[in-house]
């Protein structure tokens, strides 16, 4: 069984969703923000993903969820269980290993470039991913990179674009699993806040959507099926 942590309800695990039921793979969703707790063990997951949200990773009392969901990432680092934080989740791995997060040098809100670092070139996640395409973002806020970490890819404007922590734990800054209803439903939630004055950004974010929606497909297909190899080689060791 593999773990899916939400934090609000219109950040969902979109096409990651979709790809872990087209392979037969069981899940759990925890929706935080609506009041479900988290499991008190997580040894009985093989994988934990845990998603995107509006929040900061230090508005402990504004989202009371947040500190038992740190504690609960420090344990899943701690046993070594396959991990991937998208977005906010990334953010939430760099905070349970010892980070700090920030405020990004850029707020990337729209379709931008990554390059991979010369270790998320070797790193298995990566394996085949093409960063000539660009990744679709929606974030303000940065994670640093923990001691024990490694800096996967980069960008220009955001620095700190992919990460890893311990032998398989990952973040991406980006997401990957974003859907044209995702981006309709954010932008309808996000756009007064995030995107004053800029109304017609929306419209230029999901037209470019179906620009680069093949490419874009590709791409997350790939990464999930790398992880999904990385939940596998993990399960066999554990079995061995």
């Amino acid at each position: 069984m593999i773990l899916i942590i939400k934090h609000i309800d219109i950040e969902g695990p979109g096409t990651l969703g979709d790809f872990f039921k087209s392979q037969g793979q069981e899940f759990q969703i925890v929706e935080l923000g609506a009041g479900d707790p988290l499991p008190a063990d997580p040894h009985a997951y093989k994988a934990v993903v845990v998603l995107g949200g509006p929040m900061n990773v230090d508005e402990e009392d504004k989202y009371p969820f947040l500190k038992p969901e740190n504690e609960f990432i420090r344990k899943v680092l701690e046993a070594e269980i396959p991990f991937l934080g998208i977005c906010l989740g990334s953010q939430l791995l760099a905070k349970a290993a010892g980070a700090k997060v920030i405020q990004s040098p850029v707020k990337e809100i729209g379709w931008y470039h990554i390059r991979l670092t010369p270790e998320g070139q070797r790193d298995p996640l990566f394996k085949g991913f093409n960063a000539q395409d660009p990744v679709y973002h929606w974030h303000g806020d940065m994670f640093q990179i923990p001691d024990r970490g490694q800096l996967l890819a980069t960008a220009q404007g955001c620095p700190h674009q992919a990460l890893k922590v311990g032998p398989n734990a990952y973040g991406l800054q980006f997401h990957v699993e974003v859907t044209d209803r995702s981006i309709k439903e954010w932008c309808g939630e996000y756009c007064r806040t995030d995107l004053p004055g800029r109304a017609g950004h929306a419209q230029s974010m999901l037209d470019d959507y179906w620009k680069y929606k093949k490419a874009f497909d590709l791409q997350a297909q790939g990464l999930y099926r790398n992880f999904l190899e990385i939940i596998h080689d993990k399960a066999g060791a554990r079995s061995n």
